[in-house]
């Protein structure tokens, strides 16, 4: 890995921003140390619920970094949120205001039914698909949605061209090129997206070539640096939601839905599409085949829809562990150096211990043998500081838990004691997102429970770190996650006793915990969650 590289990741539609949301909180663990990454969220629904779930995310975890003087924060090393994220949005606008369908973008409504533009696309679009509102994505229409993605690109570099009349959105996205351009041959790419539906399948075959051509049209000396190295996952099916009935396909503005029981043939007709096609194997230098073995996982179950859910606010799907691995996925492709020095992309995939439909999950199977203990550490490490603030200082229950945590470091050490509640409060939330909420006494799963829910058998921890029974997660101890076989338990405060919490308080005042300047932190939020992280480090009894 060059220390010159620089990093991108695009996250298109539903599924790429479930994946984009997995790959936030891998860097909330550490896995991205010392990185700034430029994110690009891409997708054709701007109120989808997945969006601004993850979204949101991004922005808590960049509050979270934020200097006291409001400037953003920087990328530190061996720490927790050490990566910098830099956000940009792009939503194709079909919104109200713009043109909502295929036949109003291309004018074929006013051109009449005989002229040769209306003939042309007759013979590659039906009527209903000409004519669908295209809000909530394309729908499984990938011809379509390659063509139209690829021109929301090319109008945008146009206005960027000229200078006028850019809202937020636009110059930001010119921003995001602009940082590519400059990037040249150090630049990595890395898409995270699905094949068997609709914005990501449309998206990842064309989005190379769409950046390279609005780069050239927004400044005709600018363009994507022919050295510059792409990567992609190849998300097969792993879920299925509601098939839609009689009435709703003859509905005009919603005729047009896409039908999970087709997700398993799009995947195949996708995947010899890639294997064969010479502009993607070009393209592209590392393409991650991840699917799913086993049951889908039915988004519709337990739901009173009425109709198929194509979009919008209401459409906030669990996450699933195959989404992680793609974000995985990112980490190999960005911690690659000479095997991205070929002509033609490379097709990779991982398999999984399987045993009567049961997968077990090591700290082995992420980002390869050769990394687990550094996974284990960082993945470990963040799931006992989520129960140090969760569990132990009830910062599930609508108490400030990072609040309660510091009054406990401050028998340790003072250095802290002038961190805001603001500060406290976002990176509790965070956790929150990211493990668990107990409301009215109920358990509601973050996106750790989620992932752990479609996973029937082992992951990586013993089964009671994840478990949901409220008295249980009361009364859990963070140095006690792994498999007893591991032998990587905290110290406990006598022979007698379970409490783990009180050693790890009092190895907060060893020097050896303090952070160092090679973490790169400078501000007492950046030097609080060093110092967790080493103290975090050096607790198990046999080192991870």
């Amino acid at each position: 890995m060059a220390s010159t590289d620089k990093y991108f990741v695009i996250g298109i539609g539903g599924t790429g921003m479930r994946c984009l949301e997995a790959f936030t909180h891998m860097c909330a663990m550490g896995m991205f140390d010392s990185k700034e990454i430029d994110i690009l969220t891409l997708d054709t629904d701007f109120t989808n619920g997945n969006k601004q779930r993850t979204e949101t995310l991004i922005d808590t975890y960049n509050d979270i970094k934020r200097n006291p003087d409001g400037s953003d924060g920087n990328a530190n090393n061996n720490s927790f949120f050490s990566a910098k994220l830099n956000k940009t949005e792009f939503v194709s606008n079909y919104s109200p205001k713009g043109k909502r369908s295929f036949e109003e973008l291309t004018n074929l409504k006013s051109e009449g039914t005989l002229s040769d533009n209306k003939l042309l696309a007759d013979l590659f679009l039906g009527e209903a698909v000409q004519g669908f509102n295209l809000e909530h994505g394309y729908r499984a229409q990938t011809h379509m949605g390659s063509y139209l993605m690829y021109h929301s690109f090319i109008e945008v570099a146009k206005k960027l061209s000229k200078g006028e009349n850019l809202n937020d959105m636009e110059n930001k996205f010119g921003k995001f090129l602009l940082n590519i351009h400059k990037a040249g041959a150090h630049a990595k790419i890395f898409v995270l997206g699905s094949i068997f539906g609709g914005t990501g399948a449309s998206s990842i075959p064309v989005l190379p070539k769409a950046l390279n051509d609005a780069l050239k049209i927004y400044d005709s000396s600018f363009e994507l640096h022919p050295e510059a190295k792409f990567g992609a996952t190849l998300l097969t099916e792993y879920f299925e939601f509601k098939k839609p009935d009689e009435s709703q396909k003859k509905e005009k503005k919603d005729g047009v839905i896409a039908d999970s029981s087709f997700f398993t043939l799009n995947s195949q007709a996708a995947l010899q599409f890639y294997e064969s096609d010479p502009t993607v194997k070009r393209t592209y230098k590392k393409m991650y085949h991840i699917g799913w073995p086993i049951k889908v996982v039915d988004f519709s179950k337990d739901k009173k829809d009425t109709k198929t859910d194509t979009g919008g606010p209401t459409q906030k799907n669990p996450c699933h562990i195959t989404e992680f691995l793609c974000a995985c996925a990112a980490w190999d492709f960005f911690n690659s150096d000479s095997e991205l020095d070929v002509k033609e992309a490379s097709y990779l995939y991982k398999s999984v211990h399987e045993n009567d439909g049961q997968l077990d999950f090591s700290f082995n199977d992420f980002i390869g043998k050769e990394n687990g203990l550094f996974f284990a550490r960082k993945f470990g490490g963040f799931i006992a500081l989520m129960h140090l603030v969760l569990s132990k200082n009830k910062g599930a229950d609508g108490d400030d838990g990072v609040k309660g945590l510091l009054g406990r470091i401050s028998e340790a050490t003072q250095s802290y004691t002038g961190l805001d509640s603001q500060f406290t409060q976002k990176l509790n939330g965070y956790f929150k997102s990211f493990g668990y909420t107990i409301e009215s006494e109920k358990f509601l799963p973050g996106w750790l429970y989620q992932i752990k829910s479609t996973v029937s058998g082992n992951l990586i921890m013993d089964d009671g770190a994840f478990t949901r029974n409220i008295k249980e997660l009361r009364k859990l101890e963070p140095g006690n996650l792994f498999p007893s076989k591991f032998e990587y338990d905290w110290p406990t405060s006598s022979i007698l006793s379970s409490d783990t919490f009180s050693p790890f308080i009092k190895l907060l005042k060893d020097e050896e915990t303090n952070p160092e300047p090679s973490q790169n932190v400078s501000t007492s939020s950046e030097k609080f969650i060093a110092h967790l992280y080493n103290a975090i480090k050096l607790s198990p009894k046999t080192q991870i």
